[in-house]
C-alpha cells in the first residue's frame, strides 16, 4: 500500500533531524533533495506516482510507480509482470530518468526504488555484520514487494543493486521471473596474490579512509562539496547531456549522497580493501534456483569484469543464462547508451508480457 507523499515529509524530516551529525556547514536537507528529484525527473513527460511504502519496523521505500493500474473491461485488475529497478552504490530513482519512459512504453508497470538507506528511503542504523547487512536489504526488497501486492516481477538491479538483486534470487525465487544484473558489484573474490598494481600512496590513503564511510568527504569539506562533485565526476554531465545543459545531475547526485550516511555504512561494513566483498556471490550463485532466467548486462568500456558472467553462464548450463555487452558504454551503461539498453531490457520483458490477475 502506497503512502502519500505530504503524510510522511514531516516525520521524516523530523527522523533525519534527529539522527544527523552532519556539519551546519554542509548545504543540503531533505528539502533540497526533493527539490533536486523533481529537477531531474521533470523530463519524463509520462504519468507516474511518487510515494513511500511503508515497510518493517517503521521504515520506508521511496518508489516511482508507472502504469501501476490496468483494468479489464469486467473491472477486475490485470497487470503484466513488472519490471523494477534497483540503483547501485551512491545512486537513486533519478539516475533512471533516461530509461523509466521508454521502459514503461508499452504498458508495463515499472517501479523505480531508492533502497533502503539511499534516497528518500529510510536511513536507519545498519549493524557492522555483512551477512546482517545483506540480509537486511533483501528483506526490506521482499518488504516492498507484498506491500505493493505484486506476485512475480522481473528484477534488475545495477551495482550494489545487482548484488542485492541476486542475494533476493537467492532466498526468494519463486517471486521473480527474471533476474537482470547490470554490471552487478561483489561476485568475484578479491583476488588471492599480492596487490602490486596498488601504488603506495593509494595504500597509504587507503588506510587512513578505512574509518570512514567511502562518502565522508562529500560530506566533510562542507559547502565545498557540490563543486568536489562536480570535479570528480564531471562524466556525468556528459552522460546526460541530452537532457540537461546545467549541473542537475551532479546536484542531484549530491543531495543524495551527501545526507546522513546508512545504505552507505551498510556497504562499507560489506567490503574488503579496495571495494571486494566479504561474501563473494560468485561462491552462491550456482544456489539460485534454475528456473530462474538470468542476463547479465556489460558495457564494452566499462573496468568491471565481465568474466563474472561467464563464469556464471558455464555454472549454469541448463538454465537460459545470457550476456549482452552494450558497445560504447561504460559502467553507467544505462546512461551512456540509453537507447541500446533500453531495447535489451524491452526485449527481456517481452518474453514475459502474459498478465497477471
Amino acid at each position: 500500500m502506497r503512502t502519500d507523499q505530504e503524510e510522511f515529509v514531516l516525520t521524516q524530516r523530523r527522523s533525519w533531524w534527529i539522527s544527523s551529525w552532519l556539519p551546519s556547514w554542509c548545504p543540503t536537507s531533505l528539502s533540497h533533495l526533493i527539490k533536486a528529484e523533481d529537477k531531474i525527473l521533470r523530463p519524463i513527460r509520462v504519468k507516474f506516482t511518487q510515494g513511500y511504502v511503508p515497510i518493517s519496523n517503521g521504515n520506508y521505500i521511496w518508489t516511482l510507480g508507472f502504469n501501476e493500474r490496468e483494468l479489464s473491461a469486467s473491472g477486475v485488475q490485470h497487470r503484466r509482470v513488472p519490471l523494477v529497478l534497483l540503483h547501485g552504490f551512491g545512486g537513486g530513482v533519478g539516475l533512471w530518468v533516461k530509461n523509466l519512459p521508454t521502459l514503461a512504453q508499452e504498458g508495463r508497470p515499472v517501479f523505480a526504488l531508492d533502497m533502503l538507506g539511499f534516497g528518500r528511503s529510510s536511513r536507519p542504523v545498519f549493524g557492522k555484520d555483512a551477512e546482517e547487512a545483506e540480509e537486511r536489504f533483501v528483506q526490506s526488497l521482499e518488504d516492498w514487494r507484498k506491500a505493493e501486492g505484486l506476485k512475480h516481477m522481473i528484477l534488475l538491479g545495477h551495482d550494489l543493486g545487482g548484488y542485492v538483486s541476486a542475494a533476493y534470487a537467492l532466498k526468494y525465487p519463486h517471486r521473480l521471473k527474471h533476474l537482470v544484473l547490470v554490471e552487478p558489484w561483489g561476485f568475484a573474490a578479491r583476488p588471492n596474490v599480492q596487490e602490486n598494481w596498488v601504488p603506495i600512496w593509494i595504500k597509504v590513503f587507503g588506510a587512513a579512509m578505512n574509518p570512514f564511510n567511502p562518502l565522508g568527504p562529500l560530506r566533510l569539506v562542507g559547502p565545498l562539496g557540490p563543486l568536489l562533485l562536480q570535479l570528480l565526476r564531471s562524466d556525468f554531465k556528459q552522460k546526460y547531456a541530452s537532457l540537461f545543459a546545467d549541473d542537475t545531475v551532479a546536484d542531484y547526485i549530491y543531495h543524495v549522497n551527501a545526507q546522513t550516511a546508512s545504505g552507505e555504512t551498510a556497504f562499507k561494513n560489506m567490503t574488503i580493501p579496495y571495494g571486494w566483498p566479504q561474501h563473494p556471490m560468485m561462491g552462491r550463485v550456482e544456489m539460485i534456483s534454475p528456473s530462474v532466467p538470468m542476463t547479465f548486462i556489460y558495457g564494452s568500456r566499462s573496468r568491471i569484469d565481465g568474466q563474472s558472467g561467464k563464469t556464471v553462464q558455464e555454472m549454469r548450463p541448463n538454465s537460459h543464462t545470457e550476456i549482452i555487452v552494450i558497445q560504447g558504454a561504460g559502467h553507467y551503461v544505462f546512461a551512456d547508451q540509453s537507447e541500446d539498453f533500453n531495447q535489451a531490457v524491452l526485449k527481456i520483458c517481452q518474453t514475459h508480457n502474459q498478465c497477471e490477475g
